[in-house]
């Protein structure tokens, strides 16, 4: 049972609504929730089957309340990621059952408590990893996935700052060692956790980082690397033209030959890392000739040449330490030294534009044509553009609207918030 009184739960409903901006509505719902008789409904996106952008709808979803060790979260902002777009796809391993809400990180007010839930209090602002259904207006989520933020972080910012840093982090200090003087070379430096790397990279004295990034985003990103080579350009032989003994760590989200290619430059006592496989993804469905080509580029590893040359090979998934190994103890202590990292200002998220839920797919859209610098955020409270408004469909749970055609928006410009 959730453990709120009536007087606390109007302190907090009246607490959120300031947060927003809005006076309370008569008959309930202050809070962007409808009531229906004795049942609240909430906003969400979901994602109705694997496939195109036209999967994705706006519905009306029954609220969710705490269960035991479960924190309510009312939610101000999502994270939007790589992942969420293969997972659209169903382009991931063991994809769960559709439909579902997606979405993997938020922030936002602590609106209720479940029993045995201890450090936090009603009103508490806070970041949070959700096992899906972070595309919400309101999320419940287990305590250990949950941490507060600082006063001067933005909930924008706090969307922003999980998935991304604590991946750059953990592949940095815990898989990689990474220490003074070496070098690193990450690939989407203009992504997220690109960005993240970065800034990470930057506490560090006298790192050297390589990166690769579309030609149109060097210009924004040129000073958070050492070198920026273009995506598509022969970076390996760029790379061994200024460090004839190559990089320290690869940090690798693409894949495919990529693979091959971050091995041959490795130093001796070197690692890479593989954290993505962006590579797999080309059209906006799921293309098995991609997948196919992709594992047929990967370069087949022979662990005795890595036994000769001194070479170490890794993969991390932060969903998967969280959700499937067990390790949200782990996560907290970095996700405590990072935000120790932003309280002396040496690391701040990046964030590329806001959107509406009512515009998930031209943000998704946005990441496929990897057009982003930074985080994309989906702002639960903010208003779409009138064209996204009239594109948008928005159902209940009782029925689906007709799905759109694919296609029908391409003429269609898009206007995010930019930051």
């Amino acid at each position: 049972m959730a453990k709120e009184g009536v007087e606390k739960a109007e302190e907090t409903e009246q607490m959120i609504e300031k947060e927003a901006g809005k006076e309370p509505a008569e008959g309930g719902g202050g809070d962007g929730s409808h009531r229906l008789g004795d049942a609240q409904e909430m906003r969400a996106v979901v994602l109705a089957g694997f496939g195109g952008l036209n999967k994705l709808r706006l519905s009306r979803k029954a609220m969710p309340e705490p269960q035991d060790g479960e924190l309510k979260i009312r939610v101000k902002a999502c994270g939007l990621n790589f992942i969420d777009l293969m997972v659209r796809q169903g382009n991931i391993d063991n994809p769960p059952k559709t439909p579902l809400v997606p979405g993997f990180e938020c922030s936002g007010i602590v609106e209720a408590l479940g029993d045995s839930v201890k450090g936090y209090e009603i009103g508490d602002r806070v970041m949070a990893f959700v096992n899906y259904n972070a595309w919400a207006e309101v999320v419940c989520t287990p305590v250990e996935f949950v941490y507060k933020i600082p006063d001067d972080m933005s909930f924008s910012e706090a969307a922003a700052f999980p998935m991304n840093f604590v991946t750059a982090y953990v592949m940095l200090f815990e898989v990689a060692n990474l220490r003074e003087g070496m070098s690193v070379l990450v690939h989407s430096a203009g992504g997220g956790v690109g960005q993240a790397v970065a800034q990470l990279c930057s506490t560090v004295p006298n790192v050297t980082v390589f990166g690769t990034a579309s030609t149109f985003k060097h210009e924004a990103i040129k000073d958070s690397v050492t070198h920026l080579f273009d995506r598509n350009a022969d970076y390996v032989q760029e790379v061994k033209r200024i460090s004839a003994d190559g990089v320290d760590i690869v940090l690798d989200c693409l894949c495919g030959d990529n693979t091959g290619k971050g091995l041959s430059l490795l130093k001796p006592l070197g690692t890479y890392i593989l954290y993505g496989s962006s590579n797999m993804v080309t059209g906006e469905t799921k293309s098995f000739f991609s997948f196919a080509k992709s594992w047929w580029q990967v370069e087949k590893v022979n662990p005795i040449k890595l036994y000769e040359e001194n070479k170490v090979i890794a993969g991390f998934s932060l969903l998967n330490l969280l959700f499937k190994q067990g390790r949200a103890g782990l996560i907290r202590g970095v996700v405590e030294k990072l935000i120790g990292l932003y309280n002396q200002k040496k690391i701040k998220p990046v964030v590329d534009s806001l959107w509406a839920l009512e515009e998930v797919k031209e943000a998704m859209q946005r990441i496929h044509d990897r057009g982003n610098i930074g985080k994309l955020i989906l702002d639960v409270e903010k208003t779409p553009t009138p064209l996204m408004a009239n594109d948008s469909t928005e159902t209940s749970e009782a029925g689906e609207e007709e799905e759109d055609h694919e296609g029908d928006s391409e003429n269609k410009e898009r206007m995010p918030f930019i930051q």
